[in-house]
């Protein structure tokens, strides 16, 4: 039954009558739960909140699968007013972007450029940028774009996927190279024949990942609300001395608050996935994909909208 739920969110979330209709009529269902409103205020009030929780944020404007170069261009400059938001605030918030909203699969000169010029205006106000990670078929790409930008900037991170059988590899190059690395389960819907389909195969390499990266000289996000792999994460820490300033624990917006506090409470760098702006609809449905049980929130949302 869980199968078969994620599975037709998943199918919802590439619906493109159902993204229309999203960005036409706004947060429904329960949406803004999960993102943090449709404006850069909402976003920067939404960071300001977290910060004084003694956690720090990164903000995505959402969006992927641009259809034109202007649409890229746009979508670029909109990241860059981000950063200024952020500088201008004074809050605790990294950004985090697609390439897909930047252009990939347009035309890979267009995305190079405008994510230079992000990672240009990041390094003047000295903030950190995220590249997510995409579906499998998207995987190659931006790992060769990241490790040319990681060659001439350094700040900015990449995301992989504990699901993908090529990701131990991946994050074997990319320890020795001291990259910064986001390390998560993974959120689309793929193949057999390239992930993992058991989930206690997924956590298997993820814990495998996390012994790869975690004593190497790069920054090691360890992005999952899975207490069993945080308590992992926790102690594997301690025995090897690992610097605050070489590891955190991420989250997203609007899950296990709770656990994020605590964290936080601990004294373990804490940062939260803050999304925000109008095209919420795909990243909702793989949140509802990734753990049905938030469907629950949506039914509300049906009931009192």
């Amino acid at each position: 039954m869980e199968e078969a739920l994620r599975s037709f969110f998943l199918r919802l979330a590439q619906n493109q009558a159902m993204i229309g209709w999203a960005k036409r009529y706004g947060l429904r269902f329960g949406a803004n739960r999960f993102v943090a409103g449709e404006t850069i205020e909402s976003a920067i009030a939404a960071v300001a909140e977290l910060n004084r929780q003694g956690i720090a944020v990164t903000l995505d404007h959402l969006g992927e699968f641009v259809a034109d170069e202007a649409e890229a261009r746009a979508a670029a400059a909109y990241c860059v007013k981000t950063l200024e938001a952020i500088h201008t605030a004074s809050v605790d918030s990294s950004l985090s972007l697609k390439l897909t909203q930047l252009g990939l699969d347009i035309r890979r000169e267009l995305c190079l450029e405008n994510i230079r010029m992000i990672l240009d205006a990041a390094s003047a106000y000295k903030l950190w940028v995220n590249i997510d990670m995409e579906d499998f078929s998207r995987c190659q790409a931006t790992l060769d774009i990241f490790r040319e930008l990681a060659a001439s900037y350094d700040n900015v991170q990449t995301v992989i996927q504990a699901y993908l059988y090529r990701s131990l590899d991946d994050v074997r190059d990319l320890a020795e190279m001291g990259a910064s690395i986001r390390l998560v389960k993974g959120a689309y819907k793929e193949p057999e024949t390239v992930a993992y389909p058991d989930k206690a195969d997924v956590d298997a390499n993820y814990i495998r990942m996390l012994d790869v990266h975690l004593p190497s000289p790069g920054l090691t996000s360890i992005a999952t609300h899975d207490e069993q792999i945080i308590d992992y994460a926790k102690r594997t820490i301690a025995e090897q001395g690992i610097a605050k300033d070489k590891y955190e624990f991420q989250m997203l917006y609007g899950i296990r608050t709770d656990l994020q506090q605590a964290l936080a409470k601990e004294g373990h760098p804490v940062r939260v996935y803050v999304p925000y702006g109008d095209d919420w609809y795909g990243y909702f449905m793989r949140r509802l994909a990734e753990r049905p049980a938030n469907v629950e929130f949506v039914l509300k949302g049906v009931i009192h909208s």
